[in-house]
């Protein structure tokens, strides 16, 4: 009996501790990333104080959050710098060694491969894309026979069938709803497609010729007007985080904006507001609508666990004006070298906010360098995901940034950079080492412009003391290109810059294509 009373005493324990409340469980963010494009790091007054363009609304969200002053793209350019914040993994170990996508390109991420959104909607989350996607998607053709035209004009979608259902979609890599159109805004078909389906046949040829305003000659949807794609995409934006903010389950959010990449359309009550240049104006619209997006959040009562990041895909672009503004005194790469398409520092180094009023510290910054590929393993660490050794090879958490009074010893070990002809860089700590003789892009010099003959094979930059890539210090500094050259060419074997197995890099036509300086 008295063994049968202990026995009893110790399951009423049990149930009595089982029954207990236990420690309040760390709710999951909402995680909303809004990805400008061919945005500047000069382009945003809290990262430029002395830039020409009014930003109050972006200035708000950084004073809200936090900055990161050393922020970069995986890419110089539009695809791969999108494959790297999705995939957590450098563009350059896809198919795609070089430069974008087009409007009719077919799907550039195999649905097998681990995406920041099949992380967190494994983890509970609700996902959706809005905007521009440019990692391709497979159009149903007439013939059922995959597409091979890669061209601009009209006469190159004549193989698309219009009234069928698109494949390989944001729908297959994770995102429970996606919205939006395949190529840039200048690139045709100009065409909707919601889950897959196209949401109007195109029933006009449609071309824009303006200076700034410019697209290419293309199919166009009765829907698709190209001045309101970027107001649309916002609008749309909104009333998802509205109905969500209804919902008990976390979500994700990819704004993708098209904007301000040409055509430039500022809607009539915003040209000439800036006083500077259509590309001025065009920006401060979009300031306003991510001001409209912050003050959805806070009247939905969802502001103090959702985090924002706000971000570019490269630098500004040349086809933007950036002369015109320059000579304003407006420098839309702040002081640093070069434009999108360039391995220097203004082709990649972007502005990067993060506003999380649950962790951090309002109107603080990080100097540390960070990379967009990072986003995917901050997303898996915040949805309590542990990746595996073949996701996020190339991505580190942001997390533990978010807390401004944590020291981080060493964030991440290097990062490396890509230009649109394939030219690498990487950079460790204040020195960069770019392994080629000039821009890799579109400022001088240029691939293949004479100029390029009589400079050496790489350049060395010490950031800390010349920002502005001026002053090539490779020549006394052997010892520092040997390192960096071993450590980027043990990145690219390896097929992963983070800790863990080694991975296979993708291959072309069976091979993978060895680069030149990897021993």
């Amino acid at each position: 009996m008295k063994h049968l009373l202990q026995l009893l005493a110790l399951v009423l324990t049990f149930q009595l501790y089982s029954c207990s409340p236990k420690e309040p469980q760390v709710k999951q963010p909402n995680i909303i990333v809004i990805l400008a494009d061919d945005l500047g790091y000069g382009d945003v007054k809290a990262f430029n104080p002395e830039g020409k363009i009014a930003t109050p609304f972006l200035d708000q969200l950084a004073s809200e959050g936090m900055i990161f002053t050393d922020a970069h793209t995986p890419s110089a350019v539009c695809t791969p710098t999108r494959y790297g914040f999705m995939t957590g993994r450098y563009n350059w170990r896809s198919t795609l060694k070089s430069g974008v996508l087009t409007g009719n390109s077919k799907a550039l991420i195999p649905d097998s491969r681990s995406t920041m959104a099949s992380v967190l909607k494994a983890q509970g989350y609700s996902t959706a894309f809005i905007g521009k996607w440019h990692l391709g998607w497979d159009w149903a053709t007439l013939d059922g026979d995959p597409l091979t035209a890669e061209g601009w004009g009209p006469h190159d979608f004549d193989q698309i069938d219009f009234t069928k259902p698109v494949t390989h979609t944001p729908n297959d890599l994770g995102f429970d709803y996606a919205y939006g159109h395949n190529g840039s805004l200048d690139m045709a078909p100009y065409v909707y497609v919601e889950n897959g389906q196209i949401t109007a046949i195109p029933d006009t040829v449609t071309v824009n010729k303006g200076k700034y305003s410019w697209w290419r000659e293309g199919p166009t949807s009765p829907d698709f007007d190209h001045e309101k794609v970027t107001p649309n995409f916002f609008e749309r934006s909104i009333a998802y985080i509205q109905e969500q903010a209804k919902e008990e389950k976390p979500f994700f959010l990819y704004l993708a904006l098209p904007s301000p990449h040409t055509p430039i359309l500022p809607p009539a009550e915003w040209q000439g507001k800036s006083g500077l240049a259509p590309y001025a104006d065009f920006m401060m619209m979009i300031d306003e609508y991510v001001g409209q997006l912050n003050e959805a959040i806070k009247k939905a009562g969802i502001e103090e666990n959702t985090l924002i990041v706000f971000t570019s895909d490269n630098g500004g672009s040349p086809a933007a004006g950036l002369d015109v503004m320059q000579e304003a005194g407006h420098f839309s790469s702040y002081i640093y070298r070069g434009h999108k398409a360039d391995i220097f520092e203004g082709g990649h180094r972007v502005p990067f906010i993060a506003k999380w009023p649950a962790k951090i510290q309002k109107g603080t910054s990080r100097s540390e360098t960070i990379c967009l590929t990072d986003l995917m393993a901050t997303g898996a660490e915040l949805s309590g995901y542990e990746l595996k050794d073949n996701e996020g090879e190339d991505s580190y958490s942001l997390v533990s940034l978010f807390d401004a009074n944590n020291k981080v010893a060493q964030f991440r070990e290097a990062t490396v950079s890509h230009s649109i002809n394939g030219s690498f860089a990487i950079r460790q700590g204040d020195w960069k080492l770019i392994m080629a003789k000039g821009s890799g892009g579109w400022s001088f010099p240029k691939p293949g412009d004479p100029s390029e003959a009589e400079l050496p094979d790489v350049q060395l930059y010490n950031l800390a003391s010349d920002p502005g890539e001026t002053n090539n210090i490779y020549a006394e500094n052997g010892d520092k290109v040997a390192s960096l050259k071993a450590l980027l060419s043990k990145y690219i074997k390896e097929g992963r810059s983070t800790p863990g197995a080694p991975q296979s890099n993708d291959q072309i036509d069976g091979e993978w294509k060895q680069i030149g300086f990897v021993e």
